[in-house]
């Protein structure tokens, strides 16, 4: 991934030759850095641009930073740029400190780490904390502080065990923040980041869903050409936004292939083939692999095993039917941000869970090239761009569902009889949340049939039954996330009908774990 994924400039197009470090952008800024007609200021002709750097991992903390930062102040000095922004989390030093210290400050470890939220107290000297209450609720993740600050510098925000928070050169233009202001844990960090842009930066909030569906099209008709694509339709948002984008950028170039492989929500198979095929008039083949995917899966209990399975027979499963179909030119699938970041690409971001279209494909591919035109985006702007479409409201508020689906949320090994409890339970559960009118206004749902088995007691005779978990987060970027605080008599209506209409559960518990430190799915 190149530089100028994370830099907002008047020039994007002129970074991409740096290409020096690997990188996790901070979606907030990575989003309006697409085209140079972002940059205007207040209305003006003359653009004035700026810089903003998040969570950036550098393959070698020690090596590759300075030469980095480096770059960062002579393109801010060169270009004219009104402002600089860095937050980072690096390899052994993170490329704050380095860029601290490549000013002339020096750095240590941390005393106190801070993880988490953590209550931050600005001086109100700053043109970044402009109408934010002086106190408030950011989210930390750091283990190295600044020592002596490089001159020119001040400290503009404190917390408890960080002096240095956040610190500017106002004479440079140059500010530096150690939380994570692009996450939904801290409370003002959206008002911060359009400080940056809008006030500093004299940005223009020119960015629409609308401007981004005419480049993601037209970078679609660029790579493809007269190409045939292949898409991995899984009747998920993801991947049905996907096709609709590409079905407006290609039209009957794109064949979409729906492999059911027995691991799907219940009835949801069906509900596919009919949405897509009938009021979308998109060419989906429907492949019944079930046999298939199970027979892989029999005794399988490890998560990324399970993962990987998959993800290798979905390519296989491609790779048949596009033989049949003809010559097939690209891949396309819905894979979104998040699914990269905690698939550990770029930079040293730690695999946290594998995606079967991220990082878990076969090296041997029966494709010129990979299509996702999604891959920019996070859970919400998908939905966003869905509504852009034109899909139908139950297609862009369909439940977030994995590509891997049920098999991640079986715990253990897999079988038939499992997958069916858990559809039955998952769909009452499903249904609850919709009469209670919580569908929408919670993030994702979903039901998990845990390995566990416990003794209960049904009308006079003793059971040994499994236990079956609920999970309900809020998220805005699924990148954390926070359990959903849901009615007790809701909890008690659903507990109460799956354990009563659903065989083999005798006990319901409920997740009330955010991300960090669990993720959203259980496995």
């Amino acid at each position: 991934m190149s530089l100028e994924s994370i830099i907002v400039t008047i020039t994007p197009d002129r970074l991409r030759e740096i290409q020096r470090l690997p990188v996790i952008p901070a979606h907030a800024v990575y989003r309006m850095g697409r085209g140079p007609h972002l940059f205007r200021a207040n209305g003006s002709s003359a653009p004035r641009g700026g810089m903003m750097l998040l969570d950036c991992r550098t393959f070698d903390g020690l090596g590759a930073a300075p030469p980095f930062c480096q770059e960062v102040i002579q393109e801010c000095s060169a270009r004219g740029f009104t402002g600089v922004v860095c937050d980072f989390e690096a390899g052994r030093l993170p490329p704050l400190e380095q860029v601290v210290r490549e000013l002339g400050g020096q750095c240590r470890r941390a005393e106190t780490r801070e993880y988490g939220k953590v209550e931050l107290t600005h001086n109100g000297k700053s043109p970044l904390f402009k109408d934010i209450p002086a106190t408030a609720v950011y989210w930390m993740s750091h283990g190295v502080e600044v020592e002596t600050l490089a001159p020119g510098f001040e400290v503009v925000a404190s917390t408890d065990g960080c002096r240095c928070a956040a610190i500017q050169c106002a004479e440079k233009q140059l500010y530096g923040v150690q939380f994570h202001p692009e996450v939904l844990h801290t409370q003002y960090g959206k008002e911060l980041l359009q400080n940056f842009l809008y006030g500093i930066c004299g940005f223009t909030a020119e960015w629409t869903m609308a401007s981004y569906l005419e480049e993601a099209v037209a970078e679609c008709r660029a790579k493809i050409g007269s190409g045939r694509v292949l898409l991995a339709l899984s009747g998920g948002v993801d991947s049905s936004v996907a096709a609709a984008l590409l079905q407006r950028a290609v039209g009957d170039q794109l064949t979409c292939i729906f492999v059911d492989h027995g691991l799907l929500r219940k009835d949801e198979g069906d509900q596919v083939e009919e949405v897509m095929t009938h009021q979308f008039h998109v060419d989906v083949r429907r492949v019944n692999a079930k046999d298939r995917f199970l027979s892989r899966l029999a005794g399988v209990t490890d998560p990324e095993a399970k993962r990987k399975i998959i993800g290798e027979e979905f390519i296989r499963v491609f790779e048949a039917e596009a033989k049949k179909i003809g010559a097939v030119d690209f891949l396309a699938q819905g894979t979104i941000y998040p699914d990269v970041v905690e698939s550990g690409l770029g930079g040293e971001s730690v695999v946290i869970k594998s995606h079967h279209n991220v990082g878990g494909l076969p090296d041997c591919v029966d494709f010129k090239d990979i299509v996702e035109p999604l891959r920019r985006l996070f859970k919400d702007e998908v939905r966003q761009l869905g509504i852009e479409l034109g899909l139908p409201e139950q297609l862009v508020w369909r439940q977030p569902f994995p590509g891997p689906g049920l098999a991640i949320r079986v715990i253990g090994e897999i079988t038939e009889e499992k997958l069916e409890i858990l559809r039955d339970a998952d769909a009452i559960f499903r249904e609850e949340m919709a009469l209670a009118g919580l569908d929408r206004t919670t993030s994702q749902y979903f039901a998990v049939l845990t390995s566990v088995r416990s003794v209960g007691v049904m009308g006079d005779e003793r059971t040994y039954d499994y236990t079956l978990a609920l999970r309900a987060v809020q998220s805005q970027d699924f990148m954390t996330a926070t359990w959903s605080r849901l009615p007790y008599e809701l909890l008690d209506k659903v507990s109460g009908r799956i354990v009563g209409e659903v065989k083999h559960i005798n006990r319901i518990v409920y997740d009330i774990t955010s991300k960090p430190p669990a993720t959203v799915e259980w496995e």
